[in-house]
């Protein structure tokens, strides 16, 4: 094993293989930073080019793209409060805040330090477990599972908002939502609204990008200022701060990489829960939790290993069994069978310095990764300190991009733009998006793992498995702890980014919204087979009770703002902000119809500039010249976007 790991190291650093190998980190870390573009974009895109290559450079490639997709991530998630990736949700929660109060290099610098940490850790990780891990994998089946995907669920519902009772209700209402399309376990099409493009189920990019990227852009355009809240002279402390703290906080950084490694591990599952696995262990095991969600460093730290780490988990199943664990993983897995490398014994005999040499790219690119962004970490620091109506014109082009890439069909966009909204009227009510996000994500997986649960165990004698029983406890463990840390922190009184400027009366609105949506929801489910329906209602009736009691809180909260002279409806200032954005919004879609995206997005940025941000017509149109040519070469040519047929250049 020795010999076949040293081999592997020296087939990696060779040349031209590490070339190939930081051609994908700098590939890799421009995907993870653009909301919308993913790893498994980039594997889409740079598949092709290794199929006449060798295998060691051709993954040196594949990997060094991969590795880093969850560290450059983390730029969105700190700095605009939108999840570059599914596995940077967490993050958000005390990343996004530190940016607010001007300490956006520090929580990079604790971020990427403990990314690299995390990263290097998760890859020594995967070598010394290759021999032992098999059972471990195997001993989870389906009940295992759906209970760890319950387990995501109560951490992110009870750690992530207010409430753990709006949380709660958030996640349920994620369910529902990928509930939408053909079922997981038959051949009916469930609140599809009679059009096609809903059977395939609602498009994950465009549902988070609506949930997050839309209400920071309304919030940016209604301030009409920074994200900063304080000046930049006033800010102490920045990126030696944030590495210090990830050293001073090391004991954090192993357990957190220990938990993103071995959860990592869960086929299907792994990626999608463990940020908040390791979110809610720091949460729990600290001693002061007062500082957590108001922009706690410690909560950057947890959720950055663990997701870095957890690419390492995450190759074993794929090597080791030939079992892909998610969309990404898939794609691997085929670039392996493309180069007559077959997972399994193989990989773990005959092959086995491939199998480091993987490996060792994924540590080598992980560090790189984290290097090199720590370079610029000031400098994209400085973005918080921007005008906010600059980032707004920006950012709308990234995001509109983003969400035309999930299946370039106009729906993305009109998904994009109702999410929006919903996610809007959330954030103002201060019911937490996350655990939303969550839901949907893990919908699908919790539906096939419950219906094969079901249909291979006795009633409800799966439950008594050992595994389940731990996991079941540690579900109970972390409502009650987060119930508690909420009380303690005052969290449930606003204190938090979620909740700090809370409306009652939206919080009103965004929960009835959601349980109008259960109700409906609810009501076909009926007349459906057991097996299409029994789960949707499994989820509605809960979120039915739920919602209604959250409304009678709701009701005395407001009457208690009221009798002690507050604001009951404070949003009311932002709403001829929002209706003048969404005029915007509205121009680029009515414009992408008739002459399409190439022409309506340089159009909406010269025009967003010239009289919203009013700058000169010369740097309008310059502007605009250079996001044409930006979309033109990236999207056009690199990745071969297809585009609206507008009605005059079809």
């Amino acid at each position: 094993m020795v010999e076949a790991a040293l081999t592997g190291f020296l087939s990696v650093v060779a040349w031209p293989t590490i070339g190939y190998l930081f051609a994908g980190v700098l590939a890799g870390l421009f995907l993870g930073a653009v909301p919308g573009l993913s790893g498994l974009v980039g594997l889409a895109i740079l598949m092709p080019f290794t199929f006449s290559m060798d295998p060691v450079p051709a993954f040196a490639l594949l990997i060094g793209m991969v590795a880093v997709t969850t560290t450059s991530d983390t730029i969105a998630s700190v700095l605009l409060g939108i999840p570059g990736t599914s596995a940077s949700q967490a993050t958000i929660v005390d990343g996004y805040p530190m940016a607010i109060k001007g300490e956006a290099a520090r929580a990079l610098g604790a971020a990427f330090t403990v990314s690299a940490v995390g990263g290097l850790l998760g890859a020594v990780l995967l070598g010394v477990s290759l021999t032992f891990v098999k059972p471990l994998i195997l001993s989870f089946a389906q009940p295992e599972i759906f209970m760890l995907a319950l387990l995501g669920l109560a951490m992110v519902g009870s750690l992530s908002g207010g409430s753990v009772l709006c949380g709660l209700i958030a996640a349920l209402g994620g369910l529902g939502f990928s509930y939408v399309g053909y079922a997981e376990n038959g051949a009916l099409p469930r609140y599809w609204l009679g059009t096609t493009y809903l059977l395939d189920g609602l498009p994950l990019v465009p549902f988070v990008l609506g949930l997050f990227a839309i209400p920071e852009l309304i919030e940016l355009t209604a301030k009409g200022t920074s994200i900063s809240k304080v000046p930049r002279s006033s800010v102490s402390g920045g990126l030696v701060t944030g590495i210090i703290d990830a050293c001073r906080n090391w004991w954090l950084v192993i357990r957190s990489t220990v938990i993103g490694a071995y959860v990592g591990l869960l086929p299907g599952l792994g990626g999608s829960v463990v940020d908040w696995v390791a979110y809610g262990h720091a949460v729990q095991s600290a001693r002061d939790k007062e500082g957590f969600g108001k922009g706690d460093v410690r909560g950057v730290i947890a959720p950055e290993a663990a997701n870095n780490a957890m690419k390492g988990g995450a190759l074993v199943p794929t090597i080791a069994l030939g079992i892909p664990g998610s969309p990404l993983m898939a794609l691997l897995l085929g670039a392996l069978l493309i180069h007559d490398l077959t997972p399994g014994p193989e990989m773990l005999g005959s092959k086995l310095q491939i199998t480091y040499s993987l490996i060792w790219s994924l540590a080598i690119a992980n560090v790189a990764g984290a290097v090199l962004l720590m370079l610029v970490a000031r400098q994209l620091a400085l973005v918080t300190f921007v005008n906010g109506l600059l980032l707004v014109t920006a950012i709308t082009v990234f995001v509109f991009m983003g969400a035309w890439l999930s299946s370039s069909n106009l729906g993305d966009w009109f998904v994009l733009l109702a999410f929006g909204a919903i996610g809007y009227v959330m954030k103002q009510g201060g019911v937490p998006r996350p655990p939303m996000v969550l839901g949907f994500v893990v919908g699908p997986i919790m539906e096939n793992a419950l219906f094969i649960t079901n249909h291979a165990y006795d009633g409800l004698s799966w439950i008594g498995r050992p595994i389940c029983l731990v996991i079941g406890a540690l579900i109970v463990l972390s409502l009650i702890l987060g119930s508690r840390w909420k009380k303690q922190s005052s969290l449930a009184t606003g204190s938090s980014h979620e909740t700090q400027s809370a409306d009652p009366t939206i919080k009103l609105v965004a929960i009835s919204m959601l349980l109008a949506f259960s109700i409906w929801g609810l009501m076909p489910t009926f007349t459906w087979a057991t097996d299409v329906g029994s789960i949707p209602m499994m989820t509605f009736i809960p979120a039915i009770g739920l919602a209604v009691l959250a409304l009678v809180l709701g009701l005395k909260e407001i009457r208690h703002v009221h009798s002690s002279g507050g604001d009951v409806f404070p949003s009311r200032r932002n709403l001829g902000q929002i209706a003048h954005l969404h005029f915007w919004w509205a121009g680029i879609v009515v414009t992408t119809i008739v002459v399409g995206q190439l022409i309506a997005l340089p159009l909406f940025v010269a025009c967003h500039i010239r009289f919203v941000v009013k700058r000169s017509w010369l740097t309008a149109i310059l502007c605009a010249a250079g996001t044409w040519a930006f979309i033109h070469i990236l999207f056009d040519r690199v990745m071969a976007v297809i585009w609206y047929p507008s009605m005059l250049f079809y």
